[in-house]
């Protein structure tokens, strides 16, 4: 079995990938790196991690939303920086539709979820104890 080294990338479906493109990078605070010819896919930085947006035609989530059943993406923001970053959310506009504080787990931590434009569940976190060391 190989020894892993990381996440090289991750990748979210977007249906409008300037919609999305603006909100990863001014609400999310990742970086732009490049996007392709055709639009397609756009790279960005997420704290040293490739995300990538993919055009998907729309919706991307259907059905109502609720929780999400736990499928979510989650960003990893400082214990200096954690509730800055919640209440920008939401001064900017964004539903936090939930905030809790896991102790005692396999990654524990505050942590409050948001969604992108069409609905993808996100989650800001600080984390503070992870079970696989880093």
């Amino acid at each position: 079995m190989p020894d892993l080294k990381g996440v090289a990338h991750f990748s979210i479906p977007v249906s409008n990938i300037d919609r999305s493109t603006k909100f990863y990078t001014e609400i999310v605070g990742c970086k732009f790196l490049s996007q392709t010819k055709d639009q397609g896919i756009t790279f960005l930085d997420a704290g040293g991690v490739c995300l990538l947006l993919i055009k998907r035609p729309a919706p991307i989530v259907k059905g109502p939303l609720e929780m999400s059943n736990g499928v979510h993406h989650a960003f990893i923001v400082d214990a200096a920086e954690y509730r800055a970053a919640v209440d920008g959310l939401r001064a900017k506009g964004v539903d936090v539709f939930f905030e809790e504080d896991r102790r005692g787990g396999t990654i524990d931590g505050p942590r409050a979820y948001f969604r992108d434009p069409d609905g993808t569940a996100l989650e800001f976190i600080n984390r503070t104890a992870y079970a696989g060391g880093t």
